[in-house]
């Protein structure tokens, strides 16, 4: 599992991560709520090593990763679906897709794996196109498709609803739910969308300046009154 004790971190004089502290486990959805500006960006470039912790650690499968380079963290099984997804959108979707591969051997890296295809089904359809040619839901399946073709343990997704239609986004949860219930990769999900976390989480974290302020089993959202703290 993911395990992340007294993360801190700090923007000039300003403290943006306060002791933050959970964990993420093999099989289950976690979402981590809170309104914007709360620290949950900052929190998952931290997890990622983008951006270095001031103090606390990050441990992944039983090993401390606090200083271990990002994409030592990727060779660690650990994939990032950032925020505004990121693609190359003057490469085919199928160029973006295995770029996911890099961290194989060439002989691995080669050819898209089906089940990507399999999962999203829109890109097969639209392997050949430029990604920046594609609507914002498809851009989104893209970048999720390419971090799942790191063959990720733990997959970390910021705010994949953001600014996709509703058709998208049920088919993006729907795909989430797959990837827990196959039992072999822990899932940390960044929202805004309260909905679409409720509906997923098997577990929840709610922030608010810097610091977790509630946590709690997802079936349990509604009894304590998540939605009134991350609603605007």
């Amino acid at each position: 599992m993911l395990q992340v004790n007294e993360l801190n971190q700090y923007y000039g004089g300003s403290h943006i991560l306060r002791s933050v502290s959970f964990e993420a486990r093999i099989g289950e959805v976690t979402c981590l709520l809170g309104r914007n500006g709360v620290g949950k960006t900052t929190l998952l470039k931290c997890l990622m090593g983008l951006v270095p912790a001031r103090s606390g650690s990050v441990s992944w499968q039983d090993k401390t990763i606090t200083a271990r380079k990002p994409h030592q963290r990727v060779q660690a099984g650990i994939a990032y679906v950032p925020q505004g997804r990121e693609i190359f959108p003057r490469l085919t979707v199928e160029e973006n897709l295995l770029m996911g591969l890099a961290r194989f051997p060439a002989r691995q890296a080669h050819q898209v794996p089906d089940e990507i295809y399999q999962l999203f089904p829109v890109l097969h359809a639209m392997k050949h196109r430029r990604g920046g040619d594609l609507s914002g839901g498809q851009q989104q399946q893209l970048a999720i498709g390419r971090a799942l073709a790191t063959q990720p343990q733990l997959l970390i997704l910021d705010e994949p609803t953001e600014g996709i239609q509703p058709s998208v986004i049920k088919e993006i949860g729907a795909v989430i739910r797959q990837l827990a219930n196959r039992g072999d990769m822990a899932i940390l999900l960044v929202e805004q969308f309260y909905d679409f976390a409720a509906e997923l989480a098997d577990h929840y974290l709610v922030m608010s300046r810097g610091a977790v302020i509630q946590r709690g089993s997802g079936a349990d959202m509604e009894r304590e009154g998540v939605r009134g703290l991350v609603m605007i």
